[in-house]
């Protein structure tokens, strides 16, 4: 008779990537990414207007930048908490806590099983952390659990894949070259809660109440530099570290990807001007109450 295969535990895929090689390349580049989605990051934290004396978990936190904000707005007499399955990540957070001088607690762990007492936070935040849940209605109950009666959810999340170029571009200018899957918004991954019906489907399920979504759009500065060759440059870096042209060019042959690496340079080059090599990005601010 042969031993059963146990159950993988929830959200494997996810613990392993960003664990992984992915985890160590978003941390070689997290100032970067920091920089880029700050203007999202402010839009769902002055939807979330944490106060002093707070107590906020942030989800997803990554190397702590949307942690350090929230600690400073709850002050002495609150707290704020990062939570992130991510050790890499999190062991940045912790030096930068360190040299920043501030008392914030930073927890390697599966947000969808959260680790804390009923009824601990007044506010749950996330900028985009909350989108690669395995069982998402399971894991935003389990949260729910975690916020005082009365408590609140905000979270930044990405509109669908037309409206962010910073996605789109990339991949339609090496469109006659290669063959892209189709995004399924219900799956884990950036645009899991893109379909504000969704949205408000799982949040309700998970006993939230008050949900709402409010559309944000700003420029998403894709590259950087002094000159236009320099803005593609940088933009390129980011293209080829991480996100879905590097994982659908990842096992083609040498000359596919020179060809790509050209056809996507070009069509950044088109982009560039004085101000940088600007793209489009939009998302959702997310709020809800505990039910």
């Amino acid at each position: 008779m042969e031993t059963p295969i146990p159950d993988a535990p929830p959200n494997a895929e996810q613990i392993e990537y960003w664990n992984g090689a992915v985890g160590l390349r978003w941390l070689t580049y997290n100032d970067w990414l920091d920089e880029r989605t700050a203007a999202y990051g402010r839009a769902a934290f002055a939807a979330a207007a944490p106060r002093p004396g707070e107590a906020v978990l942030d989800i997803g936190c990554g190397a702590g930048a949307t942690t350090f904000e929230l600690a400073r707005a709850v002050g002495r007499d609150g707290s704020a908490t990062g939570i992130d399955i991510s050790a890499p990540l999190l062991g940045r957070a912790r030096e930068r806590a360190a040299a920043l001088g501030l008392a914030v607690e930073f927890l390697e762990a599966d947000a969808s099983r959260p680790p804390f007492a009923p009824q601990r936070f007044d506010l749950l935040f996330s900028r985009f952390g909350v989108m690669f849940f395995d069982d998402p209605v399971a894991a935003f109950a389990e949260l729910r659990k975690t916020l005082k009666p009365g408590g609140r959810i905000a979270f930044a999340c990405w509109q669908e894949p037309r409206l962010n170029d910073w996605y789109e571009l990339p991949l339609t200018a090496i469109a006659h070259l290669v063959e892209r899957a189709p995004v399924d918004t219900r799956q884990p991954g950036p645009f899991a809660f893109s379909d504000p019906g969704y949205t408000r489907e799982v949040l309700t399920a998970a006993g939230f109440a008050q949900i709402e979504l409010a559309p944000f759009a700003t420029p998403f500065y894709l590259g950087r530099g002094a000159t236009r060759e320099a803005m593609a440059d940088d933009a390129m870096e980011q293209v080829f570290r991480v996100g879905p042209v590097a994982r659908l060019l990842e096992a083609r042959g040498e000359e596919l990807n020179a060809a790509a690496r050209d056809a996507i340079r070009a069509a950044l080059l088109q982009l560039a001007d004085d101000d940088g090599l600007e793209v489009g990005g939009a998302i959702w601010v997310v709020t809800a109450r505990a039910g």
